[in-house]
């Protein structure tokens, strides 16, 4: 090759490597966070070939055009066919109406299920017991039992579990099932499960198989991270407890801790209509008709509630702009119980903003970490929380508490499935009620108090004194975080 071709070639190589990086500039902070465009930008500059192909594969934060088409298709039907058309606040008092009426509107527009009155919220801290709770109350289920978890493994804690479902079905019961494509694999009997499934008469599917189909692909990152159950017009379970042995199998010493909240009342209906709006996306069924979301469940105390389904087949980040929402409405108290703090720009500055206006501001986390980068990735936030007052405090090892809970004060109480994370806010399905009440809360303050006495506070002077590498390590594996 001549000097003046050779010349040439790379000219022409610069202007497409620019024309390339231009175009990602242009095109990446469209619809995504600042934090998360920062970090894919500067792996495109670095490592352009490799963050190219890495952008292609897991580039898009959202689901498949299809699916977030039939999201829309769901929230027609709910819109339809809700049985109120407007949030109720039952006997409240008016101060309080007022200070919750922001949250329960913009809590509606994002998930389009209304606050509901008459409900009864019972909180499950202990895990056997949880699991035990729920078998009793399959046992006498009469008409559906609609499941839908993360994970699920048949082992010695859960074979109750499955014999219950089993029991249910020879009565005549249908029996639902959902678990993640994904989030199952990993653990043993994974096959005989399906098996066991099948043989007990289980119409079950899994959630976000990978499909490599244009029309049907998805980023196989993106996960159903829900943890749902529905018995009859009756019950509703929601938290962060998978159905799993609390060891979840694990080599290492860690065992977890978790909640679940047990619902009755009018509030089972946007339960029914979550469950039954993944089953519709997953299997094409429409059993919204069968699971009566047209009438509300009799109320059974006076508890208020609200709904919030979140996750990529969404046009927003639900979960995150609600906790945000709830923060900056504090004026006294926020509790946050939660394995994972790696929150977005928004979220730090409401909880910062929070405790420097004066607010008492309280994170658990766990001293133990299941996930190497995401446990480091919230370390490298401690410092600025602290430095604003946040008062941190670490479950001690070898437990991990992966309850996911957060209190406003002294009337506000919030338990689902999300963790306060990029992947929480951006890649996962997530599902959190919303309890306006006082006693919810008073029954959350205990579970508090009982986790502070097994944690240790952190201060800011001793965080300070860690070394650069610890430092480091934290500050890459935050970078890492963003990438979504």
């Amino acid at each position: 090759m001549t000097e003046p071709t050779t010349i040439i070639t790379a000219i022409i190589f610069f202007l497409i490597d620019w024309l390339i990086k231009i175009a990602f500039i242009i095109y990446i902070p469209r619809k995504r966070n600042p934090s998360s465009a920062i970090a894919w930008l500067m792996v495109l500059f670095i490592l352009p070939y490799v963050g190219i192909i890495l952008f292609l594969l897991i580039g898009s934060p959202k689901l498949s055009k299809n699916r977030r088409n039939k999201q829309r298709y769901i929230h027609s039907l709910i819109d339809k066919n809700s049985p109120v058309k407007s949030n109720q606040f039952g006997s409240i008092d008016t101060n309080y109406i007022n200070k919750i009426r922001p949250i329960t509107e913009l809590v509606y527009e994002l998930g389009r299920f209304h606050s509901l009155e008459g409900n009864k919220v019972k909180i499950l801290p202990e895990y056997d017991k949880a699991i035990e709770d729920i078998v009793k109350e399959i046992d006498k289920a009469e008409d559906f039992v609609h499941i839908e978890y993360f994970i699920i493994a048949l082992d010695n804690t859960t074979q109750a579990f499955f014999d219950a479902m089993e029991r249910a079905v020879k009565r005549g019961v249908s029996v639902r099932l959902m678990f993640d494509a994904m989030g199952y694999r990993a653990y043993p009997r994974r096959k005989e499960m399906k098996q066991e499934l099948t043989r007990i008469g289980v119409d079950w599917h899994t959630m976000l198989p990978i499909k490599l189909s244009r029309r049907g692909y998805n980023r196989p990152d993106l996960r159903n991270h829900r943890k749902i159950v529905v018995i009859d017009d009756k019950f509703a379970y929601i938290g962060s407890q998978n159905m799993v042995d609390r060891s979840y199998h694990r080599k290492d010493d860690i065992y977890y801790d978790e909640l679940v909240a047990k619902i009755s009342g009018p509030a089972i209906n946007a339960c029914n209509a979550i469950f039954a709006g993944d089953w519709f996306t997953e299997t094409g069924e429409n059993i919204s008709k069968e699971v009566n979301i047209t009438k509300l469940a009799e109320k059974t105390g006076k508890t208020v509630i609200q709904m919030l389904p979140s996750g990529p087949n969404f046009d927003h980040a639900n979960n995150a702009r609600l906790f945000a929402n709830l923060i900056h409405s504090a004026e006294k108290k926020i509790v946050i119980t939660n394995p994972y703090f790696v929150p977005n720009e928004a979220i730090l500055d409401a909880v910062t903003s929070a405790a420097l206006r004066g607010v008492e501001v309280i994170l658990i986390n766990s001293e133990s970490m299941d996930q190497w980068m995401v446990g480091h990735a919230q370390r490298s936030f401690y410092e600025e929380l602290l430095t604003a007052g946040v008062k941190i405090f670490l479950y001690k090892k070898p437990i991990l508490l992966h309850s996911k809970h957060m209190t406003i004060d002294n009337d506000i109480a919030v338990v689902g499935s999300s963790n306060m994370d990029i992947r929480s806010f951006e890649l996962d399905l997530e599902c959190l009620m919303i309890a306006f009440d006082k006693g919810v809360v008073k029954d959350l303050e205990k579970v508090q108090k009982q986790n502070l006495g097994r944690s240790r506070q952190i201060s800011l002077n001793s965080w300070k004194k860690r070394s650069l590498w610890q430092d480091f390590r934290d500050s890459i594996s935050r970078l890492t975080s963003a990438l979504q």
